[in-house]
């Protein structure tokens, strides 16, 4: 069976588009089957999108398991300043990421890359933003975790958002051990969005 944070460039194709507002901007992305939310935006990434907007990122983002791009290409659309690595393994999702730069007009803000978490990722990063795949499970999910550390400068920070009935707090605290530090920015319908700072 094939799943949205596998390679599944070989499913039957329906395509279309969702359309969702944030900050009252509209937003139309492409969609296909094989790919996470694919019927809407999914509403832990619209809390993670709305609560992200309201802190300081920095320049240099990385959105890893962007999917077809909701939260990486959001924060560059109204971020101008910002730039954006959007990375997925999923070659479905990235080729429908990389359509919807180009529809979004953000092509000179960001870059979609193929990647199984952080293997063709170079460089560091102000922030790391993720809405991890809870269902590849914790062996995918925690080395996303673990691996942003190497991945970020110097006071840049990991956010997620999970939902507590999918290990919220045992993710947090784990990331806590990582870290030496966690917070909670927001909690709603069940969506918890965690922010850990990496030490100068």
């Amino acid at each position: 069976m094939s799943h949205y944070f596998t390679d599944n460039s070989n499913l039957p194709s329906n395509r279309r588009e969702i359309t969702y507002v944030i900050n009252g901007t509209s937003f139309k992305l492409f969609v296909d089957n094989g790919v996470f939310s694919k019927g809407h935006l999914d509403q832990g990434s619209k809390i993670f999108i709305e609560t992200l907007l309201k802190v300081n990122l920095g320049n240099n983002v990385l959105d890893i398991g962007c999917g077809y791009g909701p939260i990486g290409l959001t924060l560059a659309k109204l971020t101008p300043s910002m730039n954006v690595i959007c990375s997925d393994v999923n070659t479905r999702a990235l080729g429908l990421c990389i359509e919807n730069v180009s529809a979004l007009k953000v092509s000179h803000q960001v870059t979609c890359l193929q990647s199984d978490i952080y293997t063709n990722i170079e460089g560091k990063f102000d922030s790391i933003v993720s809405n991890p795949p809870i269902r590849a499970g914790k062996k995918v999910t925690y080395e996303i975790y673990k691996g942003a550390l190497s991945h970020l400068v110097d006071g840049g920070s990991l956010y997620i958002v999970i939902r507590k009935a999918q290990g919220a707090l045992s993710a947090k605290e784990y990331i806590e051990s990582l870290f030496g530090n966690s917070e909670i920015l927001a909690k709603e319908k069940g969506y918890y969005v965690i922010k850990a700072t990496k030490a100068n």
